[in-house]
């Protein structure tokens, strides 16, 4: 099913885009649970469920994503889009696609930041969270769940990482029009990785846009901190890391934070 409010209609877009499906709905749960559901029952993937509004949003490690009307709240189901060691590479393609898509739907005017290793900023401040889930289907495959919230209209206060919105920050994007440029991006974005045959070029246009490249960091892990000197990214994708005492780290997992941004402000 397509709607002509969230770009099924576009006489400009792409035929790669074209081919991906989408599945609007208003309210919804969570539009990640959706596609999930959908691959569990054979969906064979391309496909985008976007919701005006979820009652069960999700964030990174368990957090609640606010989820009012008026932002974009949309999920991408892929089914086996690549070999296991290259799918930690699809929060770096997913965030490169949705600055791109940002863009396109700013005509240029915001450019944002990408801080490690899929938030979007605008000034220091996210406005956008990327959630990626994985799960094993009945019949063996692998379904990759690529949520994508970006507040055009609301954001949360009181949040660890300050956030923003796009209207706030001068930019009236409407979701439906940010959605409509996201749909050509992600499917763009997708075919250049190739099932990661084409990740530097992905991991350069993410370098390009990179929040505190080569400033100090602090790095929240399950097992505690570290800090040093944002270096960048390896070719997989860790972030690296240099101490004070000279020494390298490379890491997986983690939430990074600024100097001057302090836990809870």
């Amino acid at each position: 099913m397509t709607d002509p409010r969230f770009g099924g209609g576009r006489s400009s877009a792409s035929a790669e885009a074209a081919s991906w499906r989408v599945t609007p709905k208003g309210a919804t749960v969570s539009t990640n649970l959706d596609v999930l559901d959908l691959a569990r029952h054979g969906d064979p993937g391309r496909v985008w469920v976007v919701a005006e509004t979820q009652a069960g949003g999700r964030a990174r490690r368990g957090r609640a994503w606010t989820s009012e009307p008026g932002n974009l709240y949309a999920s991408a189901l892929l089914i086996d889009p690549g070999l296991p060691d290259h799918l930690p590479e699809l929060p770096f393609v997913s965030a490169v696609a949705t600055a791109d898509a940002v863009e396109a739907a700013t005509e240029g005017r915001c450019r944002p930041g990408l801080k490690w290793p899929n938030d979007l900023m605008i000034g220091g401040r996210k406005f956008v969270g990327i959630l990626l889930e994985a799960a094993r289907t009945p019949d063996g495959r692998t379904a990759v769940a690529v949520g994508i919230g970006v507040n055009c209209r609301h954001h949360p206060f009181g949040t660890e990482t300050p956030a923003t919105n796009l209207l706030l920050e001068g930019f009236d994007v409407r979701p439906e029009a940010l959605f409509a440029a996201l749909r050509e991006t992600f499917a763009a974005r997708i075919a250049e990785w190739a099932e990661g045959a084409g990740f530097p070029a992905i991991r350069s246009a993410w370098l390009a846009r990179a929040v505190g490249l080569g400033g100090a960091i602090r790095v929240r892990l399950v097992e505690g901190e570290d800090e040093g000197v944002f270096e960048g990214i390896d070719d997989a994708g860790h972030l690296m890391l240099a101490r004070a005492d000279g020494s390298r780290r490379k890491i997986s997992a983690g939430d990074v934070f600024f100097p001057a941004q302090k836990d809870g402000s």
